[in-house]
């Protein structure tokens, strides 16, 4: 299991959970799926099978995660979404979550 910080923020519209990885680098990024936090992308992971095949969409082939994330919506109708931060934001509270977020299935991609 894997730390992440879990932001509570209050936007005009109510409130918002976003997870975040601590020390995020390039190439990383917590997909979810259903409104849920469920997978994480590690391009520079190449131990997993399906981050090696992430990395080459989008480093090889010049794709970004939204188009890769999109295709995948399209194709397998899943519900998947990256958490954005709200643009109007105040945050309430920040925690550390142990999570195990599997990466996105071989299949999808």
């Amino acid at each position: 299991m894997k730390k992440y910080k879990l932001i509570t923020y209050r936007t005009l519209t109510g409130t918002k959970k976003i997870l975040k990885i601590p020390k995020k680098k390039s190439g990383q990024w917590i997909i979810y799926q259903n409104d849920e936090p469920t997978y994480l992308v590690d391009c520079f992971d190449f131990k997993t099978e399906s981050n090696l095949i992430m990395n080459n969409l989008i480093l090889s082939e010049r794709k970004s995660i939204d188009e890769v994330i999109k295709k995948i919506r399209k194709n397998k109708k899943i519900k998947l979404s990256l958490p954005k931060t709200p643009i109007f934001e105040f945050e309430v509270k920040s925690e550390i979550k142990e999570l195990q977020l599997a990466p996105l299935p071989e299949e999808w991609l």
